[in-house]
C-alpha cells in the first residue's frame, strides 16, 4: 500500500533537493527523515542514477540508507566489468568488419577517469555508426547475442537473447545489458529535432570503438541529451553531474569546439541545462559562456530555465503535465504542431507508445498507459495523473528487501 499521493510528492521534493545539495556539496546534517521519507529518498537516488556516487561521499547517519547505496555501488561495479568486456568484444568485430563507431557517453567519461569504478550507473551501451555502416553494425550486435527489442526515431534498441530485466529498485548486477544503436545525435525540442551529429562522429575515426573527436563534441552531447531530458520532464541528476565533472576539465578551446558542434542552429538549447548546473554545482559554468548562451535562448525559454529546479524537470515531479515542454518551441508553427501532436498523435508516437507498454518493466500490468488519447485527456481534466515510472520506483522502496 502507498500512502496518499500528496505525501509521496511533498516526499519526493524534499528528498530530492537534499539529494542535490549532497551531491554537490557532500557533509550536509543527516536529515532529520522518519523512516517513509528515507524510503522516499532511496526512491529518488535510485531514478536520479546518483546512488552509487553518493555511497563513496554522502555520511548521513542512517545504517539502512548506507546499506542500499554500498549495495548499489557493489550492483554497478558489477556491471560495469560485464560491460567493459562487451565493449571489448564490439571493438573487436567492428575492427574486423572494418566499420568505426563511437561509444558514448557513460563509457567516455568512465574511459575519461571522471568517475571510479562502481561509480557512475549505465543503464546501456550507446553506440554511433554512420548510417552506410549500420546494416554491418547491426549484423555485429546479433553476431554477439543481440536481438532487436524495437525501434524509435532516436535509436534501435538491442537486447541479450532470451533475456528478461531483473524487478527492483535501482540498478542490479543481473540486468541485461542493452545496446542503443544510434545513427543521429538528435533531440526533438519540443517538435524540431536539433542535430549535433556531425560534430560527434569524426570523418576520419577508425575501425573499432573511437572516442568523442573533442572534449568539447562530448560536452555538445551531454547538453542536448540534457536538453532532451529537461524537455520531456525526464532529467537526472546523474547527468547535471556528468556535466558538472566535464565543466572542470574544460578550457576556452573547449567551449568553442561545443559551439561548433551545433552548426548553424545555433547553441540555443544549451543554456537551460547550463543553468541548471550552475544553480545546483555553482562555480562550474563560466559566467561569460551563460552570458553569450543566453543572447541566442529563447526569452521565454531563458525566462522558464532561470527558476525550474531539478525536481521539476524530472521524474521527482510525481504529476505528468499534459504540455510538458511547450516551453521549448522556437515558433508558432511549433507551438501547433506540439498541441496537434497532443490531441491526434502520429502513428510513429502511436508505435513507440505500443513498444514501450510491451518492453518496459515498469508499465506492465498498467492500465492508464493503454487507455485511449481521448480518455487520457479527460483524466487530466478530472484529476492528476501521476508518473507511472517514479510509482514503480516508489513501490519497489516500500518493498522489504529495499527499506532503508
Amino acid at each position: 500500500m502507498l500512502p496518499p499521493l500528496k505525501t509521496v510528492e511533498a516526499g519526493l521534493h524534499r528528498a530530492t533537493e537534499a539529494l542535490a545539495l549532497e551531491l554537490a556539496r557532500p557533509g550536509t546534517p543527516t536529515p532529520e527523515w522518519d523512516e517513509l521519507q528515507w524510503r522516499l529518498a532511496s526512491a529518488a537516488a535510485a531514478v536520479h542514477g546518483i546512488a552509487p556516487v553518493l555511497a563513496g561521499r554522502c555520511r548521513w547517519r542512517n545504517a539502512t540508507w548506507q546499506r542500499f547505496l554500498q549495495e548499489q555501488h557493489a550492483h554497478v561495479e558489477d556491471r560495469q566489468q560485464r560491460i567493459a568486456a562487451m565493449l571489448r568484444r564490439i571493438d573487436a568485430e567492428a575492427r574486423a568488419a572494418g566499420i568505426a563507431i563511437v561509444a558514448l557517453k557513460g563509457s567516455v567519461l568512465h574511459a575519461m577517469g571522471l568517475y571510479a569504478p562502481g561509480e557512475r550507473p549505465m543503464a546501456d551501451i550507446d553506440l554511433l555508426v554512420n548510417g552506410r555502416d549500420a546494416t554491418i553494425a547491426v549484423a555485429i550486435l546479433r553476431a554477439l547475442g543481440y536481438l532487436e527489442a524495437y525501434a524509435q526515431w532516436k535509436h534501435q534498441v538491442f537486447r541479450p537473447s532470451g533475456s528478461e530485466p531483473v524487478h527492483g529498485l535501482g540498478e542490479h548486477r543481473d540486468s541485461p545489458v542493452n545496446i542503443e544503436l544510434h545513427v543521429r545525435i538528435q533531440e526533438r525540442l519540443p517538435v524540431s529535432a536539433v542535430d549535433v551529429t556531425e560534430g560527434v562522429l569524426a570523418p576520419r575515426a577508425s575501425a573499432g570503438l573511437n572516442d568523442y573527436p573533442s572534449t568539447g563534441a562530448l560536452m555538445a552531447h551531454l547538453l542536448l541529451h540534457a536538453a532532451g531530458g529537461m524537455c520531456s520532464r525526464s532529467l537526472r541528476l546523474m547527468h547535471l553531474h556528468d556535466i558538472a565533472l566535464l565543466c572542470a576539465q574544460m578550457d576556452n578551446a573547449d567551449w568553442r569546439d561545443m559551439a561548433a558542434c551545433a552548426g548553424d542552429d545555433g547553441t540555443w538549447w544549451a543554456l537551460p541545462p547550463l543553468c541548471m548546473v550552475d544553480r545546483y554545482f555553482p562555480g562550474t559554468v563560466p559566467p561569460t559562456m551563460l552570458a553569450g548562451l543566453a543572447r541566442d535562448c529563447p526569452p521565454l525559454l531563458r525566462a522558464v530555465a532561470s527558476r525550474q529546479t531539478i525536481t521539476q524537470v524530472s521524474c521527482s515531479e510525481l504529476w505528468l503535465h499534459p504540455l510538458a515542454g511547450l516551453e521549448w518551441s522556437r515558433s508558432a508553427g511549433d507551438v501547433v504542431r506540439y498541441l496537434v501532436n497532443r490531441v491526434r498523435p502520429t502513428t510513429e508516437a502511436l508505435r513507440e507508445r505500443a513498444d514501450m507498454m510491451r518492453t518496459q518493466l515498469w508499465l506492465r500490468g498498467q492500465e492508464e498507459p493503454g487507455r485511449s488519447r481521448g480518455r487520457r485527456m479527460l483524466a487530466w481534466l478530472a484529476r492528476p495523473v501521476p508518473r507511472l515510472d517514479m510509482l514503480y520506483a516508489v513501490r519497489a522502496s516500500m518493498e522489504p528487501q529495499a527499506s532503508p
